[in-house]
């Protein structure tokens, strides 16, 4: 068994506020100290059910540096910084059998979600494939389905884990807030969000025939529909990229993983631009 745990930030108990997931700001480090113990939880878990599994940790937040590594379970390894071949899903490449979406946020425009967004806040306002808007658990759940792993575990607020079950038919998901705003959550104590993660891990596990995640096959028509036309202006310089509106970029990808880091390309020329 080999399982990729995709740790983001915004989605662990606990956080609230930008503030909380930007290094430098005084609460940053308590919620790193979270995100790594929520990671563990899920460690265990795999290991729980599968001893003698693999597990790698890959960095999803920011600059994907963010976990502290003398408190990461020792059994794991982790993947960090950037740019990473498939960014939020490095290590995927290299195979895996399950993914876990470990402190994931709702994408942007979810009304009353926490700290909701797609890849870049600052950037991206919308992204489709062949017409289906998706967010990151969207798009991180056909990449690891294309590359043969299913997304089996979400967790973060309960707008974040609803989308995931529209999204991912099958997924299983740990609520560990409830949204009250952009800036504001009903939070979990964090060791008892550790304890759901740790003990809802197994069931995914075993149930990871059952999910059903977005698949694109063959070419994929990509949109994005971005924030400043100065960014819309800098990503026309990707050979074959069109603009079909003020803010609005449409790309023929010849397949979905082209597609994956399409957005991920548009998301750093536009924060190169601003």
């Amino acid at each position: 068994m080999r399982v990729l745990i995709s740790a983001d930030m915004e989605g662990v108990a606990g956080v609230a506020d930008a503030a909380d997931v930007r290094p430098g700001e005084p609460e940053y480090e308590r919620h790193r100290r979270q995100l790594t113990a929520e990671v563990n939880a899920a460690v265990r878990g795999v290991l729980a059910r599968h001893p003698g599994a693999t597990v790698t940790v890959t960095e999803a937040h920011a600059a994907f540096r963010n976990l502290l590594l003398p408190d990461l379970d020792p059994r794991a390894r982790v993947l960090r910084g950037r740019p990473k071949t498939y960014g939020m899903l490095a290590g995927l490449e290299r195979g895996a059998d399950a993914v876990i979406f470990l402190g994931y946020h709702a994408k942007a425009g979810t009304a009353g979600a926490v700290l909701a967004h797609t890849v870049s806040g600052a950037v991206i306002a919308d992204v489709r494939c062949q017409g289906r808007s998706l967010g990151e658990i969207g798009l991180n759940a056909a990449l690891a389905a294309h590359l043969g792993a299913a997304p089996v575990l979400v967790t973060g607020d309960d707008l974040t884990v609803r989308e995931a079950a529209q999204t991912i038919p099958g997924v299983h998901t740990v609520e560990v807030k409830r949204a009250l705003g952009a800036s504001a959550a009903d939070s979990l104590h964090p060791v008892r969000a550790c304890e759901l993660i740790e003990d809802a891990v197994p069931a995914a596990l075993d149930a990871r025939a059952e999910v059903r995640p977005p698949r694109f096959t063959g070419p994929v028509e990509l949109e994005i529909d971005v924030h400043r036309t100065a960014t819309a202006d800098h990503a026309l310089l990707v050979p074959g990229m069109r603009r079909t509106g003020g803010t609005t970029l449409c790309y023929p990808a010849p397949d979905y993983p082209t597609a994956y880091r399409l957005v991920e390309l548009v998301a750093t020329l536009g924060l190169a631009a601003s």
